[in-house]
């Protein structure tokens, strides 16, 4: 079976964001992952072109940016404002050099105060600090002696961290080994913010404080809710997943104002995609990531994928675009994200 963990056309590392250790856990107990060739025949002939169009908003309204083809809309991670670092001091005896190994954990570490100490990184953890650090892992499997050439004195991970014998050496190389909570939804956050915040010795303070940010995570919602499907996609593996409940996207799009098809459903995080299943959900938002969508070869080969032309998000080209560091990251910019994808919502269903 193909991992949710493997390079797509473009050559960059599909797992480059957190969403992906929940999606090899899918496709591990899954008796198959369904190929779209065989859901149904190709791609009607006769889909709807996603046209050029101008899509400007009124002024003063602030929402991301657009692609060329109506009803795009890209969120890059240049569209979210940086992460202020709390001013607040670290604790007498925090850790001096930090191994950030836990999935995209970056950006609460840079948060709370501790980037300039990061000296190891996973390949999905950023920041304005942790950027300069090497990257010592490929998928979740880390190097135990590319980690101990940095003198690392803490190690962070969480159960997607991998291999156990590579941990282990860490440990008996005298190295602090923590794990951390994985998050998959904002209510997840708290309780990763404050082992990420005990683990490098953030005060109190800077603790509390980033917590308090998340409260803007739920902005208002009037009118109508419009359908959103969030699509995984990893074309070069012929992997094609319908988000449902607990992938992470559903607890975004319901915060943005959306309803997630795939949990209205029932369906499980990460379920194999049929043209059937998507039809009869009939979104009217697709939600997908960037990689995720080169690797299918764009809006073109988006609206190739059996049953998208059938629904009203492929009939009238409607595609909200996230970059794949930031969609399911549930940092320090998640509130930011909730807040442009409201935006985007509603000028898109609008």
């Amino acid at each position: 079976m193909a991992s949710a963990r493997s390079r797509h056309s473009v050559g960059r590392v599909a797992h480059s964001s957190r969403h992906d250790s929940r999606v090899k856990s899918v496709l591990s107990t899954a008796v198959a992952v369904v190929m779209m060739s065989a859901c149904s025949a190709s791609g009607p002939t006769n889909a709807p072109a996603m046209d050029a169009a101008s899509t400007a908003p009124a002024t003063g309204t602030a929402w991301p940016s657009v692609s060329t083809a109506a009803g795009v809309i890209t969120i890059g991670a240049e569209d979210l404002p940086s992460v202020t670092p709390a001013s607040d001091p670290l604790v007498a005896d925090a850790p001096a050099r930090i191994a950030a190994l836990a999935i995209g954990v970056g950006e609460t570490i840079e948060a709370l105060g501790a980037g300039p100490r990061v000296v190891a990184r996973d390949e999905a953890s950023s920041g304005q600090f942790i950027d300069a650090a090497p990257v010592v892992t490929k998928g979740h499997a880390l190097s135990a002696e590319r980690v101990l050439a940095t003198q690392s004195d803490l190690a962070i991970v969480d159960a997607s961290t991998s291999p156990p014998e590579a941990i282990d050496q860490l440990r008996a190389a005298g190295v602090r080994v923590v794990e951390v909570p994985q998050a998959w939804s904002v209510s997840d956050m708290p309780a990763r913010i404050r082992a990420v915040g005990a683990a490098v010795g953030a005060s109190p303070s800077a603790i509390t404080g980033l917590i308090a940010r998340l409260d803007s995570a739920s902005p208002p919602v009037s009118g109508p809710r419009p359908k959103v499907a969030f699509l995984y996609l990893r074309g070069s593996s012929a992997i094609y997943l319908l988000g449902g409940r607990g992938s992470g996207a559903d607890d975004l799009i319901e915060r943005a104002g959306g309803v997630d098809v795939g949990a209205g459903a029932g369906l499980a995080a990460f379920t194999p995609l049929t043209a059937e299943a998507l039809a009869a959900a009939d979104p009217e938002i697709l939600l997908v990531m960037s990689e995720g969508l080169s690797s299918v070869g764009g809006i073109e080969g988006l609206r190739e994928i059996p049953g998208v032309a059938q629904t009203s998000a492929g009939r009238e080209g409607s595609v909200v675009v996230v970059d794949d560091t930031v969609l399911l990251s549930f940092g320090p910019r998640t509130p930011a994200l909730i807040e442009r994808l409201a935006a985007a919502f509603r000028h898109v269903a609008g």
